[in-house]
């Protein structure tokens, strides 16, 4: 089989592999399509950390059951799954608590361990998910709405509830899709005037620019002269995280769904005077890859909320740079392999 590996920083190459056998309890899938994610971009530059090379990557998996391990009940060949990539020990007080999204000792595929950029790959039982009725490029695109999912999980919204969400990238947009199936009111801010109208063709949610002298006039216009209820951050931008606590009128709630590396800084007086409620999102649990998948089925969710582009496996490695690294106009592409 062919395999597409991130050998050192900036270096991707096309190599051959022996088509995986399942161990017990898995099952090898023929990859159908695969997602790229800003992990795998910030690979390829070197600026992904708790990261080693040589490395297959890719998290955002479906493909077709091609073999099954022994034990394997669940699933039979020709089926096709979506993946969900994090690998948690069952043993640590997170695992013990249900809360495997961040297991103590986690390894996520495509990350810690060799990913879905490869015809094959061998993956746990417990690890896959039926979507049978889902097409594959909106299965692949499965893995980024569940951490989207989890973090609206995380705010525990209520009907008509005031959300803002701040930043318009892949993960962003999902949150803002899910926030509005579960009945939210919905506003986005992003800088970008191509990502606010993404949003405004692709989800339908009101859109403002938080760099905008008018910001703060705007965001109250659409919460009855109120600021948010409930901040959502998908930005991943030190300077936006630290103004998070602006944003929420008192009583109100931070989720952090997106991270940088460094500190966070903000006015303990207007933290302490809300009583602010603020908590950090990670990855997500099958609880998230059910709901994602329900709402595709009801059309309620869809690949074209964040998909831009689609590239072939058969040469995406000799135009990684130049159609991922350097494209300023993608916001989510997903690699096919037929």
């Amino acid at each position: 089989m062919k395999i597409l590996i991130c050998q050192e920083p900036t270096q991707l190459v096309y190599q051959q592999r022996d088509v995986p056998t399942p161990a017990a309890n898995e099952a090898v899938i023929k990859i159908s399509a695969v997602g790229i994610c800003g992990t795998d971009i910030h690979a390829w530059s070197g600026k992904q950390p708790f990261f080693s090379y040589p490395r297959v990557l890719g998290h955002e998996i479906c493909g077709e059951v091609s073999q099954l391990g022994s034990g394997v009940s669940q699933f039979k060949v020709g089926q096709r799954v979506a993946v969900m990539p994090y690998l948690s020990c069952g043993k640590c007080g997170a695992c013990q608590s249900g809360r495997t999204n961040c297991c103590e000792n986690i390894s996520v595929i495509g990350v810690h361990q060799d990913g879905g950029f490869s015809e094959y790959l061998s993956v746990p039982e417990s690890n896959l998910l039926e979507v049978d009725d889902v097409d594959p490029i909106s299965a692949a695109l499965i893995e980024p709405f569940a951490i989207s999912a989890h973090a609206v999980r995380r705010a525990a919204l209520k009907q008509d509830e005031h959300v803002l969400v701040v930043g318009a990238g892949p993960i962003g947009l999902g949150v803002a899709a899910i926030a509005k199936a579960d009945g939210a009111k919905v506003i986005v801010a992003d800088t970008s005037p191509e990502r606010r109208d993404h949003v405004t063709q692709q989800l339908g949610v009101a859109v403002i620019d938080p760099a905008s002298e008018t910001f703060d006039a705007d965001l109250r216009s659409h919460f009855n002269g109120m600021l948010a209820a409930k901040v959502i951050d998908a930005t991943g931008n030190q300077h936006a995280m630290n103004n998070t606590v602006n944003l929420i009128r008192h009583g109100g709630s931070i989720v952090f769904v997106g991270l940088f590396k460094g500190d966070l800084t903000f006015s303990d007086p207007e933290f302490h005077k809300k009583e602010t409620t603020m908590m950090g999102s990670r990855n997500a649990t099958k609880e998230d890859f059910i709901k994602v998948g329900r709402l595709m089925g009801e059309g309620k969710l869809s690949a074209d909320m964040m998909l831009t582009h689609r590239f072939r496996f058969d040469d995406i490695g000799e135009r990684y740079e130049q159609d991922v690294i350097n494209n300023r106009q993608l916001l989510k592409g997903v690699i096919e392999f037929s």
